[in-house]
């Protein structure tokens, strides 16, 4: 039986049993073995791999097991001042949208709020999860590690926090996304752009009060839901300058 020796670095040991958790994993096998599928196999989606070393050579995820290898598995968070030639990550995206699954709900609105592309139904089945994410190369954002799994996704993350407000900072951190913010430019129901709509064309369609105190609507280019400010824009406009502020303060 050959032995592999598997170190893992910062947050992938959130996916780790806590007995194994930054400390040596010595892994037995008998079978020919991919590393991808041996990371993964221990617990470790591979969407949350930055680049793996093995024996102090960078290697990707083809990587074939060998006896007595000493792997070193690290996230994104984790640089290394030689940057290796070998990332296991695919290239950086030039637009940064996202596709997230039926548990985080709320956190899709909060994103669509901040002004990014983010797709979600509550009935999303795993497998069209997968697909829309690799098809429109969108980061698919899930509470479900299984799900990252999947051979399709190649831009994905696991989202630690259970809490909404606290999810909403975490992924604006781990893709480093508080410089591009551009509030209220989509629709918080579907995620269709916003655009500017005169009164006239939709005062038939607004409650009286608000026909008598608003002069300036946006009307979702998709599902055609109107928007104004009235009080609950000052409340979403708090939690915006919340969310940025909690950056600022850091």
């Amino acid at each position: 039986m050959a032995v592999a020796y598997f170190h893992f670095y910062a947050e992938l040991n959130d996916f780790l049993p806590r007995n194994k958790r930054h400390v040596k994993i010595i892994h037995n096998f008998t079978e020919r073995a991919s590393i991808k599928d041996t990371i993964e196999s221990l617990g470790v989606p591979h969407p949350e791999v930055d680049y793996i070393k093995v024996n102090d050579i960078y290697v990707d995820f083809s990587y074939i097991l060998q006896d007595e290898d000493s792997i070193h598995v690290y996230p994104i968070s984790v640089t290394d001042i030689n940057i290796p030639a070998v990332l296991v990550r695919p290239p950086s995206l030039s637009i940064i949208r996202f596709v997230l699954d039926i548990h985080l709900g709320k956190l899709a609105t909060s994103l669509r709020l901040l002004g990014f592309d983010t797709l979600y139904r509550n009935d999303y089945a795993d497998e069209e999860l997968a697909a829309v994410s690799y098809e429109q190369a969108r980061i698919l954002l899930t509470r479900d590690k299984g799900l990252l799994m999947r051979s399709l996704v190649n831009y994905g993350y696991y989202v630690r926090s259970t809490n909404p407000q606290r999810q909403i900072l975490e992924v604006l951190r781990r893709f480093d996304l508080f410089n591009i913010v551009l509030p209220f430019q989509r629709c918080l129901r579907c995620n269709g752009l916003l655009q500017p709509i005169a009164k006239a064309l939709v005062i038939d369609q607004l409650p009286e009060s608000v026909q008598l105190q608003n002069d300036e609507f946006h009307r979702c280019q998709e599902c055609e839901q109107i928007y104004w400010k009235g009080t609950h824009y000052e409340r979403l406009q708090q939690f915006i300058d919340g969310v940025l502020d909690s950056e600022k303060s850091k």
